[in-house]
């Protein structure tokens, strides 16, 4: 390794790259070790900035490559490598802080996407407007507001119209990144279109407000089914997998081992990134609650990485539960065949 990278976990040049920019001091590294190292928030304002470019790897269903770029460094300069930075780039979050003077920020924003779309056009933008926990909530949305508009303005007279940017307030210190980041892995997911017509068809059967497929380990979603997101039915998903996946770590099966799948280390999966699954069987973890908050929680393990978790206020969705797994041990021979053509 040489002194311009810090690779955390390095195997294969063809996972799903997912790039993280901005200015310094915006919190990029801040997010990247709250969602995947699950530092407390409290102690993101230790991490020193960043210097050089750090490539972290998110293993799930699918490996994905997660790189954050120092934000003082203009990597579309032609002294760069920018054909191995962004060649395989598939996303880019640029994080823009919303608490600081962020013209500068917008500015460098709009200068990167007009570049990199003539360049890379398949790449997709996503703008995490962050920090916005520190602001009040009528000041929140006018920030929020003026900061779109001045990006989509900018983009519009520069000639590019309708341009593929996203838009997410966001703060470590709530939910609110955990499901913008989950928005962005999902545009990293050809198969995003088949899990979402599996759970809507298996929320519709079972009387589910809202179904999750949930990437254990991250607490990030890589599917749910098309209805509205209840933000308070997901946080509170968010924080049952936390309470049956720890359980499911002293009570349940080895996790440490995959079924004639791979360790965590080693064989890595395919060329594409896609890792070995293991079948699914009677030792995956499942847990049901009746009546907290006025739902019914249900999880339902997948596989090592991913378990099912879906939410209702139906009365009758205890009584029902047997009909429910069955319809669940459907959803899950069907995903596992779909994994399965990766």
């Amino acid at each position: 390794m040489d002194g311009s990278e810090v690779v955390i976990s390095a195997h294969g040049n063809h996972k799903p790259r997912l790039l993280f920019m901005g200015l310094k001091r915006s919190g990029k590294s801040s997010i990247i070790n709250v969602v995947l190292y699950k530092l407390p928030p409290t102690e993101t304002v230790f991490i020193p900035a960043t210097v050089v470019i750090k490539k972290h790897a998110l293993y799930s269903y699918r490996n994905f490559q997660i790189w954050d770029l120092p934000g003082q460094i203009d990597f579309l300069e032609t002294n760069f490598d920018t054909e191995g930075i962004f060649g395989a780039a598939g996303a880019m979050v640029w994080i823009l802080d919303a608490q600081d003077d962020y013209i500068e920020s917008v500015g460098r924003l709009t200068e990167t996407i007009l570049q990199l779309q003539q360049l890379y056009p398949d790449i997709k933008y996503t703008v995490f407007i962050h920090k916005v926990d520190s602001l009040g909530s009528d000041f929140r949305e006018d920030i929020v507001r003026d900061i779109i508009q001045r990006i989509l303005d900018d983009l519009a007279d520069a000639g590019l119209e309708n341009p593929p940017v996203s838009f997410y307030p966001t703060s470590v210190y709530d939910d609110s990144v955990y499901e913008a980041l989950s928005k962005v892995l999902q545009l990293l997911n050809p198969q995003l279109a088949t899990f979402e017509a599996l759970l809507n068809t298996l929320a519709g059967a079972c009387k589910l407000q809202k179904l999750y497929l949930f990437d254990v380990l991250s607490k990030l979603y890589i599917a749910a089914d098309t209805s509205p997101v209840d933000m308070a039915g997901y946080t509170l998903c968010s924080d049952y997998i936390d309470t049956i996946i720890d359980l499911a770590e002293i009570y349940g099966w080895d996790r440490g081992k995959l079924r004639g799948g791979r360790e965590g280390s080693g064989n890595d999966g395919d060329a594409d990134g896609c890792t070995a699954l293991p079948k699914a069987d009677e030792s995956d973890a499942e847990s049901f609650i009746n009546g907290i908050r006025g739902y019914c929680l249900y999880l339902k393990e997948m596989n090592k990485y991913l378990a099912l978790i879906g939410f209702s206020k139906e009365p009758r969705f205890a009584v029902e539960k047997p009909l429910i797994d069955y319809n669940v041990q459907v959803f899950q021979d069907a995903l596992t065949a779909v994994l399965a053509l990766t």
